[in-house]
C-alpha cells in the first residue's frame, strides 16, 4: 500500500535570505579536530607543563596506540581510564593537516571547519589563554614561539600583538586552502574563556584594581581580594564574559572584535581573501543575541560572504536571521535521521521521518535550509558507527542524544569495531545527507570507519593508511573475545568519495528544490531534488526484502553511469537509488 501523497515541491532555489553567502550552498564541510587529526611537527609536540605541570613519565602518545590501552606513564593508573586520558597529547598539528590537503581533495571536500585552533591548556581548546595567536604547538617552532611571546609585553591592544610561527602556519594553511578552491572556518568561543587567559590572570593578581575586572561575570567581591564568579562549566575553569544587557562588556567585546579583524582580515588593509571564511560560534545560544547583531555587522563589513554557524542544539530560527547566523550545526536534522537509520527496532518509519523533516524546513527560508551544516556526529556526539553498532534509540533531542553514548554510564554501548550492519546503516543515511537539501559535513575519519563513545573516545587519532595501529584488544569494559585490526576502511572511503562527486556534478542537489514522493512502504523515502529543468530521484530502502517503485521515464543512474528504462524500479535491501530523470 502506497503512502500518503507528498506535500508541493519546496523551491529552495529561490533568491537567497541576506544572510546567506552562496558559496555555502556547495559546500562539502569536513570538521577536524587539529590535536587528533595529523602531526607534522613533532619538534613542536605540547610538553606537560603546558597543560598538567609534572606527570611523571609523560610524552607524547604513540599514534597507533590502543583506545583503551595504556602508556608507560598511565600503567600506574591501569584500572582508572578517566585518570590518565585528558592528559594524553598525540600532537596533532597544523603543519600536518597542510600535509593532508591532497587527502582531503582526493576525497572531495572543499570546505573545512577547524575545531578551536588559539592557545590554550587543553587538548580541545575551549579553555582559550588568548584569541590573537594560534597555539605554539600547532605550529613548526613551539619553544621559539614561547621565547617570542614572553619578551614581546603584549597587552589586550592589536598595537602590541606580534605574530608567531605558528601564526604565520595558518596564515599559511589559508592561503593553501584558497589556493585549492577551499574555505576554512574557525571555531570562535565568546561566552567563556579558560582560567590560563591573560584577562583572568590579571584579575586573580589585581582583583577589583584590574583593568580587565569587567571582562568576567564576578558574582561577588571577597574581602581577602579573592571573588566567585560564573563559569559556563560550573566547576570555575571556563569563567563566562561579562554581559551589559544584552551584549558582552565594552572591554572584552572590544578583544573580541579585534582578534576577529585580525584573522579575517590579516593585513588589516582590506583583503579579506587572506583571511578565514567564516566561524563556527561555540554555544551560540549562550550569548546575548545583542552581541551577535553587532559582532555579525562587523564580520560582514569586513567580508560580505562571511559563513557564520552556531552550535544551536535546539530549533534555531531565533538565530538564523539577516542580522545573525547564516546557519546551524543542524542537530535537529540529525535526530529525526539517526532515529530512521538506526539498527534499533524502535527506529521510527518513513511517515514519521518525512513529518519531522518538513517541519524543520519549515522554519526556515529555502536559502538557509540549504547551507545548513547536516551532520550525523561531531566532537560533541559519540561516533555514527558506534550508535549504529549499538542499535541507539531513536532520538527526538540533545540530552539523550549526547548523553547515550557516555561509555562509563551505558554499559550495552559497543565501544569495538563496528559491523558490516552498522556501516550498511551509515551507507543509507549517507545518501540521504548528501542527496538531499543542506550542506553535508564529514567529522574527521568519518569516512574511514572511525568508532567511539561520547567525549574523549569521539576524539581518537585519525586513521591513516601509511601509519601502524596497534589492533584493538580492549572494550571500555574488558577485554574483546578476539583482537580487532584498525586500519582505514578504504570501501568506506570510497562511498564517500562517489558520493561527493554525484553531488558536486550535479547542481541540482546542492541547490534545487526538495519534495517527497510516494513510498512503497514506511521502510522507504522516495524524493526528488530540482533546478534548472533538471531532476534528481532518489530511493533509500531501509528492510531486509527488496523494494519497488514506480520509475515514469527513462533516466541515468548517477551510481552505476549506466541507462535505466521506464517501469519498476527495483531499490536493494539496505541499499538506495540516485537518477537523473
Amino acid at each position: 500500500m502506497s503512502m500518503p501523497p507528498p506535500p508541493p515541491a519546496i523551491a529552495m532555489e529561490q533568491q537567497n535570505p541576506a544572510a546567506t553567502p552562496d558559496w555555502a550552498k556547495d559546500a562539502i564541510w569536513y570538521q577536524i579536530f587539529p590535536e587528533r587529526f595529523r602531526n607534522g611537527a613533532p619538534q613542536s609536540d605540547p610538553r606537560p607543563e603546558d597543560f598538567a605541570g609534572r606527570i611523571p613519565g609523560w610524552r607524547v602518545s604513540p599514534w597507533g596506540m590502543e583506545w583503551y590501552g595504556r602508556d608507560e606513564w598511565e600503567k600506574p593508573h591501569a584500572d582508572d581510564f578517566w585518570a590518565t586520558v585528558f592528559n594524553r597529547r598525540f600532537g596533532g598539528d597544523l603543519v600536518g593537516l597542510r600535509g593532508q590537503l591532497p587527502y582531503l581533495q582526493k576525497l572531495g571536500v572543499n570546505a573545512i571547519y577547524l575545531n578551536p585552533v588559539f592557545q590554550a591548556a587543553s587538548l580541545h581548546k575551549y579553555d582559550a589563554t588568548a584569541y590573537h595567536h594560534i597555539d605554539p604547538a600547532f605550529g613548526p617552532d613551539r619553544e621559539g614561539d614561547l621565547r617570542a611571546l614572553a619578551a614581546a609585553n603584549e597587552t589586550e591592544d592589536p598595537s602590541t600583538w606580534i605574530w608567531t610561527s605558528a601564526d604565520r602556519c595558518f596564515l599559511d594553511l589559508v592561503a593553501d586552502l584558497h589556493s585549492r578552491g577551499m574555505r576554512v572556518i574557525l571555531d570562535g568561543v565568546f561566552n567563556h574563556s579558560g582560567t590560563r587567559c591573560f584577562a583572568f590572570q590579571d584579575l586573580k593578581k589585581r582583583g577589583k584594581a584590574s583593568k580587565y575586572a569587567d571582562w568576567y561575570q564576578i558574582t561577588k567581591w571577597n574581602g581577602d581580594g579573592t571573588f566567585d564568579y560564573a563559569s559556563w562549566d560550573g566547576t570555575g575553569s571556563l569563567p563566562n564574559f561579562g554581559r551589559n544587557g544584552d551584549t558582552l562588556n565594552p572591554g572584552i567585546k572590544k578583544y573580541i572584535f579585534d582578534c576577529t579583524r585580525r584573522w579575517m582580515d590579516p593585513s588589516g588593509q582590506g583583503r579579506p581573501a587572506e583571511g578565514i571564511d567564516g566561524w563556527r560560534l561555540d554555544v551560540a545560544f549562550c550569548v546575548p543575541h545583542g552581541f551577535w547583531r553587532e559582532w555579525h555587522a562587523l564580520i560582514r563589513s569586513i567580508n560580505p560572504e562571511a559563513y557564520t554557524t552556531g552550535e544551536i542544539v535546539t530549533p534555531a530560527q531565533d538565530w538564523i536571521k539577516p542580522d545573525e547566523f547564516s546557519a546551524v550545526m543542524n542537530y535537529e536534522w540529525t535526530y529525526p535521521t539517526i532515529a530512521f537509520f538506526t539498527t534499533n527496532p524502535a527506529s521510527i518509519g518513513a511517515a514519521e521521518f518525512r513529518a519531522r523533516i518538513d517541519v524543520l524546513h519549515a522554519r526556515h527560508d529555502p536559502g538557509s535550509t540549504l547551507i545548513m551544516q547536516n551532520l550525523l556526529d561531531s566532537h560533541d556526539t559519540g561516533r555514527i558507527l558506534t550508535l549504529f553498532e549499538s542499535a541507539c534509540p531513536p532520538f527526538t533531542e540533545w540530552n539523550p542524544y549526547f548523553n547515550w553514548p557516555k561509555a562509563a554510564d551505558n554499559p550495552g554501548l559497543q565501544t569495538h569495531r563496528p559491523g558490516p550492519e552498522a556501516k550498511r546503516a551509515l551507507a543509507m543515511a549517507a545518501a540521504w545527507q548528501f542527496a538531499g537539501p543542506g550542506a553535508p559535513m564529514i567529522y574527521y575519519g568519518t569516512e574511514v570507519g572511525m568508532w567511539g563513545g561520547n567525549d574523549p573516545c569521539d576524539r581518537q587519532p585519525m586513521l591513516w593508511g601509511d601509519l601502524a595501529y596497534d589492533d584493538e584488544t580492549m572494550g571500555f569494559r574488558s577485554p574483546l573475545p578476539v583482537p580487532l585490526p584498525r586500519a582505514p576502511d578504504m570501501d568506506l572511503f570510497s562511498l564517500y568519495q562517489r558520493l561527493i562527486a554525484i553531488r558536486k556534478s550535479e547542481p541540482a542537489l546542492r541547490r534545487g528544490s526538495f519534495r517527497w514522493r510516494p513510498s512503497p512502504d514506511d521502510s522507504t523515502l522516495v524524493f526528488e531534488r530540482g533546478l534548472a529543468g533538471t531532476t534528481i530521484l532518489c530511493a533509500i530502502h531501509k528492510g531486509s526484502k527488496e523494494a519497488e517503485i514506480d520509475l515514469p521515464q527513462a533516466a541515468r543512474d548517477l551510481w552505476t553511469g549506466k541507462d535505466v528504462p521506464a517501469g519498476p524500479l527495483r531499490i536493494l535491501a539496505n541499499g538506495f537509488r540516485i537518477l537523473r530523470l
